[in-house]
């Protein structure tokens, strides 16, 4: 019987604070639109339901009121990187190896080596024989 009393206070918690929580937000949305844009833009005053679909709109597009941002999962933050490392520790030399040599080159992951017909750079200029869009790094043309 005391989980039913507290389920029902819990709902109607619920019931009362979520639609005073979207009404003190949308009176917020549209107090700093009216104070700001029309000043600004020359834009639109907007009216408290207007506010309200702005809201609605901005959860639509953005995701959210809880700060996390578009792409939030697994591999984010501390715990995301604990996994990964608790991983690699269970990964042979041999599975190691593997997935370097799976990941040379991209991005941060090992060192740069030049494609087969390329030759190598001179010891001390590491950038030396890389290219771009027809120039070299160091500015100069490079053969077509």
């Amino acid at each position: 019987m005391r989980f039913r009393g507290r389920w029902a206070a819990k709902c109607a918690a619920f019931l009362v604070l979520v639609p005073a929580l979207i009404a003190v937000l949308s009176w917020v949305v549209m107090s700093l639109w009216n104070a700001l844009i029309p000043a600004l833009f020359h834009g639109p005053v907007v009216s408290f339901w207007q506010a309200v679909g702005l809201l609605v709109l901005s959860k639509i597009l953005f995701g959210g009121f809880r700060g996390r941002g578009g792409h939030h999962g697994w591999h984010r933050g501390r715990w995301g990187r604990e996994m990964l490392r608790q991983k690699w520790e269970t990964l042979t030399p041999e599975e190691r190896d593997r997935l370097r040599a799976r990941f040379k080159g991209r991005g941060c992951w090992g060192s740069y080596e030049p494609p087969a017909n390329e030759p190598p750079a001179p010891a001390g200029d590491s950038l030396a024989g890389r290219s771009v869009a027809g120039r070299s790094v160091t500015g100069e043309q490079t053969k077509p």
